[in-house]
């Protein structure tokens, strides 16, 4: 069993990133700038906003943050939006999820300028990287496709099976895998809550992703000998042994699934991190005007 790393992966994009950064400097022009947009106090929105915040520093971009109270008006919400839209000085926004009850997140998401929309969450977006046609895709499915292609794993003719339907993780990775790409090929079968036979169903998978926000789902008995498992889960789960009082935990069982995987993602370290590298990935993209180049993020 091998870990498929994303501290170490990560590190190398965060790098290469931040090597891009110091050219534009050295040849005087401006950093790629990302806006990030919190609505309320959630408290995991909280730790995630500033990790990415804290993740442009680090690789020299300009970001800003937003914050509004939850009592904040969808009108207040969707004219800061065509705001940020018309400012040629920020290259990316994101306004984080969940949001509030009285704000519809479809209504935000396609108030988004698709050129802007860096977490790759707009209907453009999706259309055009399922057509082939560029687009952003989305954080999280990027930063596993960076994973594939680093510890190079085999996706062609692999049977991939995608364990949860989401259109920010589950629908756009099952569509990435099926195209025809260097981390596509992939026959793909898309597993919900009204799958039969799930268990039967992914122990017939030779990569199996695990999208579904419920701690240690996926249990040994679900998955066939020298899998690739890659787990997306990143719940906090009450921990009194931890000075934070939780831990996070992700949908897969690790202790007793790792030991028949070939390879696995770790929690954390794992795609949590290559998230944030899709979404700095897709800003520096939107900086450069390369969304709509064909094949841009293959």
């Amino acid at each position: 069993m091998e870990l498929l790393d994303g501290r170490l992966v990560s590190a190398q994009i965060l790098q290469q990133l931040t090597e891009q950064v110091e050219r534009l400097r050295a040849a005087g022009k401006r950093p790629p700038h990302l806006v990030a947009m919190l609505i309320g106090h959630n408290g995991a929105s909280e730790t995630y906003v500033a990790s990415k915040i804290r993740r442009c520093a680090e690789v020299g971009y300009d970001s800003t943050l937003i914050r509004f109270e939850e009592s904040v008006s969808e009108g207040e919400v969707l004219a800061k939006i065509a705001e940020i839209n018309n400012d040629p000085g920020i290259d990316g926004l994101i306004v984080q999820l969940p949001l509030p009850a009285h704000i519809d997140p479809h209504k935000v998401t396609i108030a988004i300028d698709p050129m802007k929309d860096v977490d790759g969450f707009h209907p453009e977006n999706f259309g055009r990287v399922a057509k082939g046609l560029g687009g952003f895709i989305a954080a999280t499915p990027l930063g596993i496709l960076r994973l594939l292609e680093h510890y190079q794993i085999q996706t062609a003719g692999a049977h991939a099976v995608v364990l949860g339907r989401s259109q920010i993780v589950g629908l756009p990775m099952s569509v990435l895998l099926q195209r025809s790409t260097r981390t596509g090929n992939a026959t793909v079968t898309l597993c919900h809550s009204r799958t039969r036979n799930l268990a039967e169903v992914t122990r017939s998978a030779d990569i199996l992703i695990a999208a579904i926000g419920q701690p240690g789902f996926v249990t040994a008995d679900m998955v066939k000998k020298g899998a690739v498992v890659i787990d997306v889960g990143l719940t906090r789960v009450e921990d009194s042994s931890k000075k934070a009082g939780f831990r996070l935990a992700g949908d897969v069982d690790f202790a007793t699934v790792a030991p028949k995987c070939s390879y696995i993602t770790p929690v954390p370290g794992g795609v949590g991190l290559m998230t944030i590298c899709g979404l700095l990935e897709n800003t520096m993209r939107a900086y450069d005007g390369k969304s709509r180049q064909l094949k841009a993020a293959e």
